[in-house]
């Protein structure tokens, strides 16, 4: 059974790094194929050795998904805060210094989950029932920070309703598949793909230089807002790093750092949610529990080892593959590598949600360049899963 585990730890790390790298292709849509073939192809392995895999896949995504963020200026839902901190190192030739700041974060995440893991479901145990009777206030009041902390506040409450009601519409039609791949796929990464293709982009010669910078405040900032966002549900490590943000000021360097550390406590602490009060938080945790239903003390240890070992691996491999293509990026056509990701991200929407999917991707694009030309931050874009969580609470 060791040898299982180990194999289903490091098959796991290389299907994360995979999905890190390639835009559009997420670990939730992953997990999801994985539970549908559980009951196939796959219902002779044990659902441990498959839980073992989503966990381990998940916490590399974590790591792995800055480097497409900052090189390509592709990202996912969980690093769309990274272009503009990111990309203002790439251009001065420090892209390698960007995802080495996101990397630092995901490992002081790994310890604070490490030493903080039980007492934090002891203390979950205790006041989510409380909590749960506040959620959508608590989104509420979240949002109006997020559009308080804006200097653009009029503008940011236009993002925040326009793509709050695109969410509503979009994740009740009933018969698209996979409603947030062509939601989410659309703001966030085509919308910032065609518009650097329109800035025509040039990336300067790459260093291997890093950055310093304070990791108290911003591990700090992400150890207050992580558990929050990792309890409730429609946050995610871009609304926690707002809130660790507004309650840790720190540069935009310790906000990388800042962003890393959350992206992964938020999927670790989806983890200990699932045990604690057997919520899921995340795709990831919600494919475990279709696999085991209820999380038993035994299961969650074999997890946590899978996060902390994936983790400590997953480091590692993100600044090998940084070193690997920060001295390559600028020999790239730009352009031409932009155009063939957009045309990926459009076959993979349509091959999973089809023709509605496509056309609902065609909207979320335009509607996400608009809203980046508005020069709000992005992660106002999430109003599209947080104004409709709010009124499924309230209603």
């Amino acid at each position: 059974m060791l040898f299982e585990i180990i194999l289903f730890l490091f098959l796991g790390i290389l299907a994360g790094t995979l999905t890190g790298l390639m835009p559009g292709i997420h670990i939730n849509l992953v997990s999801a194929i994985l539970v549908s073939l559980s009951l196939g192809l796959l219902s002779s392995i044990s659902p441990i050795f498959l839980i073992i895999f989503i966990v381990s896949m998940s916490i590399t995504h974590t790591f792995i998904d800055f480097i497409p963020s900052v090189f390509l200026g592709c990202p996912d839902t969980d690093t769309e805060l990274s272009i503009l901190p990111g990309h203002e190192l790439l251009k001065q030739g420090k892209g390698h210094a960007a995802v080495m700041l996101t990397a630092q974060g995901g490992l002081w995440a790994i310890a604070l989950i490490a030493v903080l893991a039980f007492p934090l479901i002891v203390i979950v145990k205790k006041i989510y029932p409380v909590l749960q009777t506040l959620i959508p206030y608590i989104l509420i009041l979240v949002s109006i920070i997020m559009i308080l902390s804006e200097n653009k506040k009029a503008l940011s409450f236009v993002v925040y309703f326009l793509t709050g009601i695109l969410g509503l519409i979009i994740l009740n039609l009933e018969p698209l598949k996979e409603p947030l791949l062509p939601l989410l796929t659309g703001l966030f990464g085509s919308a910032t793909i065609l518009l650097s293709i329109k800035n025509k982009t040039k990336i300067p010669k790459q260093t291997l230089d890093t950055e310093k910078t304070d990791f108290r405040k911003p591990v700090l900032g992400a150890l207050i807002a992580s558990p929050l966002c990792g309890f409730l549900p429609g946050l995610g490590s871009g609304q926690a790093a707002i809130l660790g943000n507004t309650l840790a000021k720190t540069d935009r360097r310790g906000f990388l750092v800042l962003l890393g550390a959350t992206n992964t406590l938020v999927m670790a602490f989806s983890f200990l949610s699932l045990y604690a009060i057997s919520r899921t938080r995340t795709g990831s945790a919600a494919a475990i529990k279709e696999l085991i239903g209820i999380l038993e003390i035994n299961i969650l240890i074999l997890i946590l080892a899978a996060t902390i070992i994936s983790g400590l691996t997953a480091f590692i491999l993100a600044k090998k593959l940084s070193v690997f293509f920060s001295p390559k990026i600028n020999k790239i056509n730009y352009t031409k590598l932009s155009i063939a990701t957009l045309i990926f991200l459009s076959i993979v929407v349509f091959i999973v949600s089809g023709f509605l999917g496509f056309f609902v991707f065609i909207v979320s694009t335009f509607t996400g360049i608009y809203c980046i030309l508005l020069g709000v931050r992005r992660t106002q874009m999430m109003a599209c899963l947080i104004l409709p969580t709010i009124i499924l609470y309230l209603f």
